[in-house]
């Protein structure tokens, strides 16, 4: 509806151009945060070697048509239709523009509108695994999963924290999606990555971690920028409203971001000698998760605070994960977005006006309990009938001949 037409069905001309900004700001807040996927696209396929490139590029589309298609049809109806209990909403199946009101609206926006935004959301918490289980997965079988966290695992904790379910009935705090978005998704990379075992040659016999370099850093750099500059979408957007916050949002969410890149960059400059390239990108990516939940409630020196904490974290995450617990993450995927998305989420908890430490803590065991099960299942069962693991002629050539039948690099030739 245009704004005459608004204002024929009895708005003033301040409550029509107030919706349709609203509109627009949410529109570009949806594309921004759609344009996410091609900077996780090239920041996984940047971390990892070149010979699995095609097959990354195609996890990272297919996720998010996908993830369009099944929250479409069942995820948003869970998320957001009529709550039962607190648990999950059982409204607005196969028709989810049935949960809009008399005037074509859902929380004070246009249902598609509505519906974009949150699609968007859906498919970028399904991407975060693709980077954890790289090279090595069968793509059937991450096609099976991306459809079940869609349908399963992400619209049910997102409707007990976005949807009217009982975590936000206790004010639970997560504006933008550090738990609901980037520990959901972290979390599910684990239990994937778990199940799937290491890449061969990952670990010595005498169980030591080996680095296995990415074959692209200028391309992993340009996700990141990607992503940073996405993110301004992702949490700005979350407004859903043309408002005057989005300064303050944009600010510490871009603080925090920039702190925890210096604290990363530091640390390993200290532990290794040298700033590494690598844990530094994901430095930024650590700050920009953590700010996410809390980015709307906190000052810019807490932002600094929550991306210098980020920062530190990550390093030592990415290192225990690697080395102690034997994670194989190529991307560092488990650590950037759950570790540093429940830690976001609790200092939220710390620093956030109007919050409550109990609260966050609550909320963010919660959805991990539930995630870690969820997941554990789903990808047990993938596991048993199609088979996660690709076998080992396969995953020493390359996913890219041996699933897609075609190399990301024609003509080139590749260590393998």
């Amino acid at each position: 509806m245009d704004l005459a037409t608004l204002m024929e069905n009895g708005m003033d001309t301040a409550q029509a151009s107030g919706l349709l900004l609203n509109v627009m700001w949410t529109m570009v807040g949806a594309v921004l945060v759609y344009f996410m996927q091609a900077g996780f696209a090239m920041c996984e396929a940047g971390f990892t070697r070149a010979k699995n490139s095609g097959n990354i590029l195609m996890k990272n589309m297919l996720d998010f048509v996908l993830g369009s298609l099944f929250f479409f049809i069942f995820g948003f109806a869970i998320m957001h239709g009529t709550d039962w209990n607190g648990i999950i909403g059982i409204k607005g199946f196969f028709n989810p523009a049935s949960l809009a009101d008399a005037d074509g609206m859902i929380n004070g926006l246009p249902v598609g509108v509505f519906m974009i935004f949150h699609t968007v959301f859906c498919a970028t918490a399904a991407t975060i695994v693709s980077g954890s289980m790289a090279e090595r997965t069968k793509f059937a079988a991450y096609l099976a999963y991306s459809a079940a966290i869609s349908i399963i695992i992400y619209p049910v904790s997102g409707h007990w924290i976005w949807g009217g379910g009982f975590l936000s009935q206790m004010g639970f705090h997560d504006f933008a999606g550090s738990t609901a978005v980037h520990m959901v998704g972290g979390l599910c990379a684990l239990v994937g990555a778990k199940i799937l075992g290491p890449r061969i040659g990952k670990y010595t016999k005498d169980g030591k971690a080996r680095a296995i370099p990415g074959h692209n850093l200028p391309i992993a750099a340009l996700g990141v920028f990607i992503l940073w500059f996405c993110w301004f979408g992702f949490n700005c957007g979350s407004t859903t409203a043309a408002s005057t916050s989005l300064g303050d949002i944009a600010m510490t969410t871009n603080l925090a971001a920039a702190a925890a890149t210096l604290m990363a960059m530091c640390v390993t400059w200290l532990r290794y000698g040298k700033p590494d390239v690598s844990m530094t990108f994901n430095g930024a990516l650590a700050g920009l998760v953590a700010i996410t939940a809390g980015c709307d409630v906190v000052s810019s020196w807490e932002a600094i605070i929550i991306g210098l904490v980020a920062g530190l974290v990550v390093v030592f995450s990415i290192e225990i994960f690697d080395q102690k617990i034997k994670i194989d993450d190529p991307v560092g995927a488990v650590s950037v977005h759950g570790i540093c998305g429940a830690l976001g989420t609790i200092l939220t908890g710390v620093f956030g006006e109007g919050c409550s430490l109990g609260t966050q803590i609550t909320g963010v065991a919660s959805v991990a309990a539930y995630v870690l099960v969820m997941a554990f299942v789903i990808f047990t069962i993938i596991n048993k009938t199609i088979g996660l693991r690709v076998s080992r002629e396969e995953e020493t050539e390359g996913l890219d001949v041996h699933e897609h039948g075609s190399s990301a690099y024609a003509d080139f030739n590749f260590r393998l």
